[in-house]
């Protein structure tokens, strides 16, 4: 899982403010962990961040590919509306200035069974997908709204090659306006709390609807159906299972408090 992972601090209309471990390497990693898969976020972190390495993590979770560095963490200050979409961000990169340059050393000298890459800033997504495309590997892809634009156009090469995209419906549209759709394998396409859409070749075959219920924080519930759909697609499920998976994970992770950020 190649992306950043950061401290995020979310605030949502109603007036809650959390501060959290995040990214979405972290998420999507995390995630495929839990449903079975072993897996390494590809990442570079600050001191503030130390504390990573010593917490509980699922034993498949291996954080071996996670560079630590003497700058400040990654964070992201995220403002939520009503509906629970991202309304405002900002942004101070810190260590993963470094992500791209330890992104590709990290392909150079290793070997898995499938790549996903976070696509955000300020990883160098064209020169990434290039490298994964030029070695034949196979891989998935995920965008964020605030740079969906950028990054979508930067990655536009490579989408082709993608087994899988993972989006939400506004950057849907935004990957519609910038791509021929119907050129990309699947794309699975969720909506908040509504229903979940598996398209190939730009055709709707199958949906999924999340249980409904509280939510207590919608940080990292995209990348965690992103996780677990690729898990369980790894380990052989058929799609449709796969999607229903990965529904339940997503739904239960927005019901999470998420992970509280510790100081060192």
């Amino acid at each position: 899982m190649i992306g950043n992972i950061s401290i995020d601090t979310t605030r949502y209309s109603d007036g809650r403010t959390y501060t959290l471990v995040g990214g979405a390497a972290l998420y999507v990693a995390l995630a495929a962990a839990r449903a079975g898969t072993t897996v390494r976020p590809v990442a570079v972190i600050g001191a503030d961040l130390q504390r990573l390495y010593v917490r509980p993590w699922p034993e498949r979770l291996d954080l071996s590919h996670v560079a630590s560095v003497a700058d400040a963490s990654c964070r992201f200050d995220i403002a939520y509306d009503t509906d629970g979409e991202v309304v405002g961000l900002t942004a101070a990169y810190g260590s993963a200035a470094a992500l791209t340059a330890h992104a590709l050393a990290v392909l150079n000298r290793s070997d898995c069974d499938h790549w996903h890459v976070c696509c955000r800033r300020p990883l160098n997504v064209g020169q990434v997908l290039e490298r994964l495309v030029m070695a034949g590997h196979a891989f998935s892809l995920d965008f964020h709204v605030a740079s969906a634009t950028e990054q979508i156009s930067a990655a536009k090469a490579g989408l082709p090659h993608a087994e899988v995209v993972f989006v939400n419906a506004a950057e849907y549209r935004l990957l519609d306006g910038l791509v021929a759709v119907n050129e990309l394998a699947t794309v699975v396409v969720s909506d908040g709390p509504g229903t979940v859409i598996l398209m190939r070749h730009g055709r709707a075959i199958s949906t999924e609807s999340p249980q409904g219920g509280p939510v207590a924080e919608v940080t990292g519930a995209g990348d965690t159906l992103a996780g677990t759909f690729l898990a369980k697609v790894l380990q052989g499920a058929a799609e449709q299972e796969a999607l229903a998976s990965a529904v339940t994970a997503a739904t239960h992770q927005a019901r999470d408090p998420g992970l509280p950020y510790e100081p060192p």
